[in-house]
């Protein structure tokens, strides 16, 4: 899967948070290696597995899962020469422990968990190396009935400690005078007894310390010197004893290899299954449905960093439609609704449970693409637009019919004609090769080519005006708008320019000539009587509705059969019987008996209105003006027959 979509849609942050989760180093590395799937049946299983271990923990149920605390490092010293100490074998023996309490625990979960349940049947329960190591180490030490020689040898220790004892409390009694403190001390392993400085020539036996002050003197007794030479040869017998029980444990263990490794892959499994579990319940995942035919049918989704903030989103893709363009204000919660259904699609291929209401669908794609937020590269000279459009190159070399793409604020930070050309012409191309998309603009050429173009539908994010807070509710079917004079007001724009900008908008909506005046009125235009696909049941509407007229008016706004479209017509009928019409800033010459009445252009625009600000050229126009005012030699104005 692309790695900039997963860094974009924060899919390693969803990690880290299943991560907290975790209680194994084998369960870690499980989700560190998570990563979505494009195999459906794999993903199915992934997800039944999840969906089961939930069920388990909202029984109530605590899973025995082992830890691996210790176990990693003695599995890293297998078979390298090295010798296993007490604390390595205790904790070798807790694990398989607990690998018998997991295989019981899972062996009576088959009517909850079917699937992972007989994961445990697999468990390598070890006996022999399990009581093996309970009789010989206990509580960190090797027993004394680990062997035969280690006993004896731990035995002949007793008595000579014993008469050791015996001696040095007579050395005590003896010579309490002398004595800085009528104790017995240790010093290098060996029994003292503490001596006045100036008395310590009067005891017969080894200076083996003093102390700081110099004023104590540390003895070893004659009487016990030989005793205490003999203790540490018998404890340098026990070490060496102590050495061939962990020996041969380590030979024991050593031949378990490939079953220790079974343990902890199956135990990192369960720990990873079930930490995924617990993220669901911690967000309300849960399972939902998968095709492979490019359907989306999410209801009530949430981002999972959103839960207590988001009202959840619905989106349908891939039924009459496969792709959405949706509009709205910048704070409208776009951005957050291609995040929500990238990362939950992202998740789903993962096999995790995701907040949605149940009964949603997924469609499983081989690629999901983005291009969100600020791609601009200071190492790379790139800004913002070059940074997407370098994004979206990506995306249609590799883009098919498995591909989703989601792309925000489509050919932002360029000039807005060139833009929306742009944009029109990377959307037909992507539809073209078969990908699904969700793409955000504010483009309105954008609206209305989703209403007119196969495949593609309009959608608006909904905006709480007065709160100025985004709804991330997504309307179906509705084109939204930028709302970007209320912002502006709410945020404390100078009343002002508020003002202004509303007079202006005003204008425009009545039709004011002007330059700016009239590309919004031809937008309008299009928008109300050129839709660039009609039908059959509007088609048929206006057969029944309307009768055919003998003679078009310039400016009446007609059906033209051979294009499915409608247009107004610029230029009245020729002896021909040859219609000019305009459809989409495109003329063209249709033979009368092509078109019928759509509207009259008493119904389309006001009596003294200048037609020319929709057929003629701007160049046309602007001679005019000059004309209007003063005679200049050689400035013409070209006109088709028949226009007006």
């Amino acid at each position: 899967m692309d790695k900039v979509t997963l860094s974009m849609l924060e899919y390693d942050k969803m990690k880290e948070s299943v991560l907290e989760f975790t209680v194994s180093y084998a369960g870690r590395k499980r989700v560190m290696e998570l990563h979505p799937m494009d195999q459906i049946r794999a993903i199915q299983r992934a997800m039944e597995e999840t969906d089961e271990a939930k069920a388990l923990i909202e029984k109530g149920a605590s899973i025995p899962l082992p830890s691996l605390e210790g176990v990693d490092y003695v599995v890293s010293l297998l078979n390298t020469g090295y010798m296993y100490t007490e604390q390595d074998f205790m904790a070798v023996y807790t694990f398989l422990n607990s690998c018998s309490q997991l295989r019981r625990y899972m062996a009576n979960k088959g009517h909850i968990a079917p699937v992972i349940s007989t994961y445990a049947s697999s468990l390598n329960e070890l006996q022999k190396v399990r009581s093996e190591i309970e009789r010989c180490i206990q509580y960190g030490k090797v027993t004394d009935q680990a062997s035969k020689n280690l006993e004896r040898v731990r035995k002949k220790i007793v008595v000579i400690k014993e008469r050791v004892q015996k001696r040095i409390a007579s050395v005590l009694s003896k010579h309490q005078a002398i004595l800085q403190e009528n104790l017995v001390s240790v010093r290098n392993g060996r029994y003292v007894i503490p001596v006045k400085k100036e008395y310590h020539k009067q005891i017969k036996g080894v200076v083996l310390d003093q102390s700081t002050s110099g004023q104590t003197v540390y003895i070893e007794p004659e009487e016990i010197c030989h005793l205490q030479v003999e203790m540490t040869m018998l404890e340098a017998d026990e070490a060496r004893e102590e050495g061939i029980v962990l020996h041969e444990l380590t030979l024991l263990l050593e031949a378990e290899v490939a079953a220790i490794h079974l343990n902890i892959e199956i135990t990192g499994t369960y720990d990873f299954i079930i930490a995924k579990a617990k993220y669901a319940r911690s967000i309300g995942g849960v399972a939902v449905q998968l095709n492979d035919k490019g359907i989306i049918d999410v209801k009530g989704a949430k981002h999972p960093l959103l839960l207590q903030k988001m009202i959840p989103l619905s989106v349908k893709i891939g039924q009459g439609y496969r792709s959405l363009i949706i509009t709205g204000p910048n704070t409208g919660g776009k951005t957050v609704a291609l995040k929500t259904l990238g990362l939950l699609t992202l998740m789903a291929q993962s096999g995790m449970l995701v907040p949605v209401d149940s009964g949603s669908n997924f469609a499983v794609f081989s690629n999901v693409m983005t291009v969100i937020g600020d791609g601009q590269s200071i190492e790379q000279s790139l800004s913002t637009f070059s940074a997407q459009i370098q994004r979206i190159t990506q995306m249609v070399r590799v883009a098919d019919r498995s591909t989703f793409l989601l792309i925000d604020e489509l050919a932002a930070g360029t000039d807005p004609g060139e833009g929306m050309a742009l944009s029109i012409a990377i959307l037909e191309e992507l539809n073209a090769r078969g990908a699904s998309m969700m793409v955000t603009t504010h483009f309105n050429e954008l609206k209305s080519f989703a209403s007119r173009t196969a495949g593609f539908q309009n959608a608006r994010m909904e905006f709480d005006v007065e709160t100025l807070e985004p709804l991330y509710r997504l309307t179906i079917g509705e084109s939204g708008q930028s709302y970007a004079i209320e912002i502006a007001k709410k945020l404390g724009m100078v009343p002002g320019i508020v003002k202004r900008s509303q007079d202006i908008v005003s204008k425009q909506g009545s039709h004011v000539s002007g330059a700016w005046e009239e590309q919004v009125f031809i937008e309008d235009i299009a928008k109300e009587v050129e839709p660039l696909i009609v039908d059959k049941t509007h088609r048929d509407s206006i057969k029944k509705s309307t009768v055919p007229s003998t003679k078009f008016e310039v400016g009446d706004s007609v059906y033209v059969s051979t294009f499915a479209r409608t247009g107004i017509v610029y230029r009245q009928e020729d002896a021909m019987g040859m219609v000019g019409v305009m459809i989409q800033k495109h003329k063209h010459q249709v033979n009368k008996k092509r078109l019928q009445l759509f509207l009259e252009k008493g119904e389309l625009y006001p009596d003294d209105y200048d037609l020319d600000i929709i057929f003629d050229s701007k160049e046309n126009r602007k001679k005019r003006r000059i004309m209007e005012r003063k005679h200049v030699d050689g400035l013409r104005i070209t006109r088709e027959p028949g226009e007006v």
